[in-house]
């Protein structure tokens, strides 16, 4: 009888530790999964781009880019902080004027941007990307579409953090249309409205597999054949990866230039085709 009680009282403690288990469980649950979706604060941010397109060859060319990309923060309000810096390369392939194909590799260089943080300031993350763009003219107009792919690891600022890999499917649609002139040519100005779409997949993305939406408008300037100048204002929102019922806001200041020298003979060369991104 004794032996009987002792394994009652044993199951009847394992029962109700069991229970509490499950319980905080569902209550934890409760917590992530949230009953509605919630818009966080928009962020204010800041971006200085350059585009290198460099012809190599016939075919080939050489893309260059370089981003530096700020963050708004308490003690740095608007323009903000360093945020992110980018080193983006490919080795791109002329099909004909209108269609172009690349290849390569990003280097970023993530600064921790949470002033009350006392994990790293500073972590990279690595990608593979490639792109196909298609150019189009309308009028005096020209549309692009631009489909990127890209594979990237990324990693946390806490110490040790592994590196989680997810990957990202890009659709742009833009325009370049010319407003002093009937064609896009030196010396003009145009507009370039731009929407951008970009979804992820991987083990860690559950529920939030449309990282941004970006919604552009952009005044650019035309210097000459190999430089163009341009600067405009996006709002993009996109799930916070950990919780998809969770929105980030952000409206960003782009300010660009975009530069593709040609070193080749002039018997080597092509006529101009549409490049920039």
């Amino acid at each position: 009888m004794k032996y009987l009680n002792n394994r009652c009282g044993s199951l009847l403690v394992v029962f109700l530790l069991g229970s509490c288990l499950f319980s905080n469980g569902q209550e934890e649950e409760k917590e992530v999964l949230p009953l509605e979706s919630k818009y966080k604060e928009p962020v204010t941010k800041t971006w200085v781009n350059t585009y290198g397109n460099i012809r190599i060859s016939k075919r080939l060319f050489w893309i260059a880019q370089t981003h530096f990309r700020f963050q708004e923060t308490e003690a740095t309000p608007f323009a903000g902080q360093v945020a992110q810096v980018y080193n983006r390369h490919a080795i791109g392939y002329i099909y004909n004027k209108k269609i172009n194909a690349a290849l390569g590799g990003v280097l970023r260089l993530n600064f921790n941007t949470d002033e009350t943080s006392e994990d790293r300031n500073l972590v990279p993350e690595w990608r593979i990307w490639h792109q196909y763009q298609f150019a189009m003219p309308l009028y005096s107009a020209m549309i692009y579409h631009r489909l990127r792919i890209e594979h990237r690891w990324t990693q946390g600022f806490e110490e040790n953090s592994a590196y989680v890999f997810r990957n990202r499917y890009r659709y742009m649609f833009r325009a370049k249309i010319p407003l002093n002139s009937h064609k896009l040519e030196p010396k003009t100005i145009y507009v370039s409205p731009e929407a951008e779409l970009i979804m992820q997949s991987g083990k860690v993305v559950v529920a939030s597999p449309m990282e941004d939406l970006r919604l552009t408008t952009t005044l650019g300037y035309i210097a000459t054949p190999r430089l163009t100048f341009a600067a405009g204002l996006m709002y993009s929102q996109g799930q916070q990866l950990s919780n998809g019922g969770i929105y980030k806001q952000n409206w960003t200041l782009r300010f660009h230039m975009y530069f593709s020298p040609d070193f080749r003979k002039v018997r080597d060369k092509l006529p101009s085709i549409h490049l920039n991104d």
